[in-house]
C-alpha cells in the first residue's frame, strides 16, 4: 500500500501532441513531467486508441441489414451502428438516441464507447476503445519503470453514464499497478465499528478525479498524474470492476 499523505495532487502533463499511430507514449509522457513514486499516469483511451491504429473512416464501412434496423430506431449512422455491432458481445438496450452494449471486454456502456470527438477533426472518423486495455496499461507502466527508474500505476480511462444518474464520469477501463478495488471489511470505522463489506472503487476513483483536468471538450489534456493517493500496489485487472452478470440485479437473467 502506499503511504498515506495529507494532500492528493491532480497535475496535468502539459505539451502532449496530437497522437498518432505507433506513437510512442510513455516516451512522450516521460519526457515532458518527471514521475514519482507512486505516481497514478491516468491517460485517456483516446490517445491510446490513436497510438494503436485503432481509428476507423465510416466511408469505409459498410453497414448490415440489422445495422441499417438499429439505425433507424436510434436515429444513428447505420455505419456507426455496425462499428457498434462490431466491437459488442451484445445489445443490451435501445432507445430513441442510445445503443447500450456490453463490450467484447465486458464493459457496459452507450455505443461500444465509440468516440467522434477529439479524434481527429473529421466528422466521419471515429475512435474505437483500445484492444486489451489492461494489457497496454501494463505495457506503458513497464516502459514507463525503463524510462524513468520509477515505480508507478497506470490506469488507461473512459468516459462513460451511469445507469441511475445523469452526467457521465471517468472510469477505469485498463489498470496496472495498483488494485483496483479496496476491499476495506475488517477494518474499524471512527466510532471502532467493524466495517462488514466495504469496496472502494480506488480505480474508478482515480479515473474520475483525473477527468476534472482532461474535461470533453478542448482542454487538451489527455494525460494526468495523481499524486499522494493511497492504494493497494499489485497486479489488478479492470475487471475486478464488471459486475458478475449473475450478482446484477438489474439486468435480465
Amino acid at each position: 500500500m502506499t503511504a498515506l499523505t495529507s494532500e492528493i495532487r491532480i497535475i496535468p502533463v502539459l505539451g502532449i501532441p496530437l497522437i498518432k499511430e505507433k506513437d510512442n507514449l510513455s516516451r512522450i509522457i516521460s519526457e515532458r513531467i518527471k514521475l514519482e513514486e507512486g505516481d497514478i499516469v491516468v491517460i485517456c483511451e483516446t490517445v491510446v486508441s490513436k497510438a494503436q491504429g485503432r481509428v476507423v473512416n465510416l466511408k469505409d464501412v459498410i453497414p448490415s441489414n440489422n445495422a441499417i434496423e438499429l439505425s433507424k430506431k436510434t436515429g444513428k449512422d447505420p455505419r456507426l451502428v455496425q462499428l457498434i455491432l462490431d466491437e459488442s458481445k451484445d445489445v443490451l438496450k435501445v432507445g430513441d438516441t442510445v445503443i447500450v452494449v456490453e463490450t467484447k471486454d465486458g464493459n457496459i456502456c452507450a455505443s461500444a464507447g465509440i468516440d467522434v470527438s477529439n479524434v481527429c477533426g473529421n466528422e466521419s472518423v471515429v475512435g474505437l476503445l483500445p484492444l486489451d486495455p489492461d494489457l497496454e496499461a501494463s505495457s506503458i507502466r513497464n516502459s514507463l519503470k525503463e524510462l524513468t527508474g520509477v515505480d508507478v500505476a497506470v490506469i488507461i480511462s473512459d468516459t462513460q453514464g451511469r445507469p441511475f444518474r445523469s452526467g457521465a464520469i471517468g472510469v477505469a477501463i485498463g489498470v496496472s499497478g495498483m488494485r483496483p478495488l479496496w476491499k476495506r471489511a475488517g477494518e474499524k470505522d471512527l466510532y471502532g465499528y467493524e466495517l462488514k463489506s466495504s469496496v472502494i472503487a480506488t480505480a474508478d476513483e482515480a479515473a474520475s478525479a483525473a477527468s476534472l483536468l482532461m474535461g470533453q471538450a478542448d482542454e487538451g489534456i489527455p494525460v494526468v498524474i495523481i499524486r499522494g493517493a493511497r492504494y493497494l500496489k499489485g497486479e489488478g485487472s479492470s475487471k475486478e470492476l464488471l459486475r458478475e452478470k449473475e450478482k446484477d440485479l438489474f439486468r435480465s437473467k
